[in-house]
């Protein structure tokens, strides 16, 4: 692992976000799990997954924000290489990251899957339709069409490596409003919430420079 030095800024030696796939290149996927915080870290970790934002989605009320959210729902949106994972790869994850047999109490935290295509759709309805077969339970997490995307704040963006003391001030600092759509920020946000093996971290710690009380924070952590 590197520090950073006067001559090695931090991050410098970071090629991960430089040889990320572009937007135009990557498929997106739209998802409720409940909070937002936790999904957003477990898909980050996933390889294959480019990027992650959180936000809000599946309701009618314009420009919905944290403290006025009216019918929306707080969801995970994951950017992915479609040559190394699936649409149903994903689901196989939001599956088994919430509990898809009982509904949510409140529409904030409702489990659904918005399918940004018809494509998608039919996969996640066929998913859905598998998982109840085999189960012998009722999905209750609902397939729908998202209609619209709405970034959440920036305090809630890799909310598990903003809390990360040091760490994720330094990385703020560093990536200020790019943040949200940094991979390495993506993979550090699961590996700090404890997704991920040794080896994913071992091969993004040996090209990240961070101070050495970040990097002492990130190794407790790990």
């Amino acid at each position: 692992m590197t520090t950073a030095t006067d001559d090695q800024p931090p991050l410098a030696a970071l090629e991960i976000d430089a040889d990320a796939l572009p937007p135009s290149k990557t498929a997106t996927a739209t998802f409720g799990l409940g909070c937002f915080w936790g999904p957003d870290a477990r898909f980050g970790a996933i390889p294959g997954v480019v990027r992650t934002r959180v936000g809000y989605a599946g309701g009618t009320e314009p420009e919905p924000s944290y403290y006025s959210l009216g019918d929306h729902t707080e969801v995970v949106q994951v950017e992915y290489d479609p040559e190394t994972l699936d649409y149903a790869d994903l689901l196989d994850v939001v599956w088994a990251t919430h509990d898809p047999f009982s509904g949510a109490h409140k529409r904030q935290y409702r489990g659904v899957v918005l399918a940004h295509d018809d494509g998608q759709r039919t996969v996640a309805e066929t998913s859905a339709a598998a998982l109840a077969d085999r189960t012998g339970q009722s999905v209750e997490t609902t397939v729908e069409s998202l209609d619209s995307f709405t970034l959440a704040e920036d305090y809630h963006q890799k909310y598990e490596l903003r809390s990360t003391p040091v760490l994720g001030d330094e990385l703020a600092d560093i990536y200020g409003p790019s943040l949200v759509d940094s991979t390495a920020a993506a993979r550090l946000n699961g590996f700090v919430a404890g997704h991920g093996d040794p080896d994913q971290r071992e091969a993004l710690l040996s090209d990240i420079a961070l101070s050495p009380a970040a990097l002492s924070e990130l190794e407790r952590r790990l």
